[in-house]
């Protein structure tokens, strides 16, 4: 079950504390896991796509073209690599996976649906009301 705005308030109020209290216990927290993943797979799409290059400019001097368009299929498949590590690598400031658990990060990972959306506004405006 994903936390609630209020839990998640509590969540975010407490990195913040966290950050500001101990800065160098934080940042080491924060650089472990998903991120330090995310980075090391983009350093190595890159260092992929210079082989790629290197591959296709190996074809097209000994004039084969099945090694030029394996050069360039390694660059592509390497670029995609790095721009989808690259998107999915959490920010400076923000954690990775804070601590919501494995459902709300598939959670972040899949667009809601229209009707979540819509649910999710009709429950706000109930609870608007109600609190008035």
């Amino acid at each position: 079950m994903p936390l609630s705005e209020h839990e998640q308030r509590m969540l975010e109020q407490m990195e913040r504390a966290l950050y500001a209290e101990d800065p160098k216990f934080a940042t080491a927290l924060e650089g472990s896991g998903l991120r330090t993943y995310t980075r090391r797979r983009v350093y190595q799409a890159v260092a992929g796509f210079l082989v790629g290059i290197a591959l296709l400019m190996a074809g097209m001097v000994a004039k084969q073209v099945w090694l030029s368009v394996v050069g360039f299929l390694v660059m592509l498949g390497c670029a995609v690599l790095a721009v989808t590590g690259w998107r999915k690598a959490p920010k400076p400031g923000e954690q990775a996976g804070s601590g919501a658990g494995p459902q709300a990060r598939r959670q972040g990972r899949q667009r809601r649906s229209v009707m979540d959306r819509i649910e999710q506004r009709w429950q706000k405006r109930r609870d608007e009301q109600g609190g008035h």
